[in-house]
């Protein structure tokens, strides 16, 4: 019975998931992985050249465990790579590329659920403390110019962090 109470007063949490999709196929995937309370762990966003309008990222002890990460992950998978990424205060955006070669696919090789998974936990783990929000969030890349929209926003993301809807000034940190 206390179960049935406590089903009414959660949410049913919505699924991101493309339905029938194959997460499993070659292509490219446009993930981002988001801090637990969207709280700027990762570093911070400051100005690069005084006076210009440039800015660049500036990682946190945790940032630069999560860039480590992302080369790891590169390098994990023979037919895996990060193509492009960007490490803001407190999320990241990566391009994952999934290029299987002719021989096909073998039980054992990752998928993007996978590898989100072992990447959060292995940060998690080196941290010693969860970090991370509930799951991820995805999208298929279906064709070059979707692939050069999405290159360009990780590209220019760190330009736009105070207008990004995971901007949050309240929970900033400079370490």
């Amino acid at each position: 019975m206390e179960n049935i109470v406590e089903a009414a007063f959660y949410p049913k949490r919505k699924g991101i998931r493309i339905k029938d999709y194959d997460y499993n196929q070659n292509g490219a995937y446009f993930v981002t992985v988001c801090a637990e309370k969207m709280r700027c762990l990762f570093g911070k966003v400051e100005p690069d050249i005084v006076g210009a309008n440039c800015v660049r990222p500036v990682m946190s002890n945790i940032g630069k465990i999560i860039e480590s990460e992302i080369h790891i992950m590169s390098n994990t998978y023979d037919d895996v790579f990060v193509d492009k990424y960007v490490i803001m205060p407190n999320h990241v955006h990566m391009i994952i590329m999934l290029e299987i070669g002719i021989s096909g696919r073998t039980q054992f090789a990752p998928t993007i659920s996978r590898m989100i998974k072992q990447f959060k936990g292995s940060v998690t783990k080196k941290l010693d403390r969860p970090i991370w929000q509930k799951s991820f969030y995805d999208h298929v890349i279906r064709n070059e110019k979707d692939y050069l929209r999405i290159w360009e926003y990780i590209e220019y993301n760190p330009l736009r962090w105070v207008d990004d809807e995971c901007y949050n000034a309240n929970t900033a940190i400079h370490k």
